[in-house]
C-alpha cells in the first residue's frame, strides 16, 4: 500500500531555505518528519490539550505567495498556527535561540519553523532574504510582526520586515489573530496549562500600489501599521504604539532595579527582629 502525503510534501524532499553562510542557521527539515509529527504524534496531542478552533481559514489563498502576519502572545503560537493550516505548509520564521537546545529544537522543527537570527545587520538581512526567496517560489510564509511575545497580552507595534517581504515578493498578507494562548502560556511562565484556543484569519490584504517602493521607510511603516490594525480588529487586543521588546527590557530593568534597591534589614543580617521594632521600608 502506497503512503500518501498532504499536498506539497514528498517522502524524502528537503526544504532549501536557510543558509548558514548568510547568517541564517540550517533550516532543512524532512517533510516526512513534519507530516508524522503533525498528523500522527504531536498534532493529535496538541489538539486534545488546546482544542484550537479556526475562523476564516478559507481566507488563506490556496496557492501563490502569501504572508501570514499574526499576533504573538505565547510559545504555543508557532505550532498551533502550523497545526490548523490545511493543504498548505507554512514556512514559519522563528527565533533561532529555540533551535539551540535539543528539547525545543525538535518542537519547532515539527512545526515547520525556519530558525533565523534576529540581530541587525547581515543576520537580519539574511532572515529577510530567506523569507523573500520562499515567497518568490510561491510558498506560504508565517511570521510575527511584533518580533517578540507580548509581555502583558496587549498588541505591540509591528516591525517593518513584514511589509518589505510582501512588497519585494508581491505577496498578499493575511492578518491572523491567535486568541487564548497568553492565558495558557505567557512568556514569564515556565510551563503551559491546557485550555481552549482560537485562530482567526482575516481577508487578504494586497499592496500593489506600493510595489515600486519596497524600501521606502514611510511606505514600509504605513503598510505595517495597516497590517497591525487588521490584527487588532481580529484579536480585540489593546494596541500599544511601542515595540514589545522595548517594553520587555523596561520591565526586566525595573525588576532588577527594585531587587537591588531593597535594603538589607536587621532581620536578614542578624536573625529575627524584636516585634516592637518596625521593619525597614521597602524602596519602590
Amino acid at each position: 500500500m502506497r503512503m500518501r502525503f498532504p499536498p506539497g510534501l514528498g517522502a524524502y524532499s528537503l526544504s532549501r531555505y536557510g543558509d548558514p553562510s548568510r547568517g541564517v542557521r540550517d533550516a532543512r527539515c524532512e517533510p516526512l518528519f513534519y507530516w508524522l509529527m503533525k498528523y500522527v504524534f504531536l498534532g493529535p496531542f496538541l489538539r486534545l490539550l488546546y482544542r484550537p478552533a479556526t475562523k476564516g481559514l478559507e481566507n488563506v489563498p490556496a496557492e501563490g505567495p502569501v504572508v501570514l502576519a499574526a499576533n504573538h502572545q505565547s510559545f504555543l503560537d508557532d505550532v498551533l498556527l502550523s497545526l490548523v493550516l490545511k493543504n498548505r505548509r507554512a514556512t514559519i520564521l522563528a527565533k533561532a535561540d529555540y533551535f539551540d537546545k535539543w528539547y525545543t529544537a525538535w518542537f519547532f522543527k515539527a512545526a515547520g519553523c525556519v530558525p533565523v537570527r534576529r540581530e541587525g545587520g547581515s543576520a537580519g538581512l539574511a532572515a529577510l532574504r530567506t523569507a523573500v526567496d520562499a515567497l518568490k517560489d510561491g510558498r506560504l510564509v508565517a511570521l510575527f510582526p511584533e518580533g517578540t511575545r507580548s509581555p502583558d497580552g496587549r498588541l505591540y507595534r509591528g516591525k517593518t520586515g513584514v511589509a518589505r517581504m510582501a512588497l519585494e515578493a508581491h505577496a498578499s498578507v493575511v492578518p491572523v489573530a491567535i486568541v487564548g494562548t497568553f492565558e495558557l502560556w505567557p512568556y514569564h511562565r515556565r510551563l503551559p496549562k491546557a485550555g481552549r484556543t482560537e485562530i482567526r484569519f482575516g481577508k487578504p490584504l494586497t499592496f500593489e500600489r506600493h510595489y515600486e517602493a519596497p524600501a521606502d521607510r514611510f511606505v514600509l511603516r504605513s503598510v505595517t501599521d495597516e497590517i497591525m490594525y487588521e490584527i487588532m480588529l481580529l484579536s480585540g487586543q489593546e494596541y500599544v504604539d511601542e515595540y514589545g521588546s522595548k517594553v520587555k527590557d523596561q520591565i526586566e530593568r525595573a525588576g532588577k532595579g527594585q531587587h537591588a534597591a531593597e535594603p538589607v534589614t536587621g532581620q536578614e543580617a542578624a536573625g529575627p527582629e524584636p516585634v516592637s521594632e518596625p521593619s525597614a521600608r521597602r524602596t519602590e
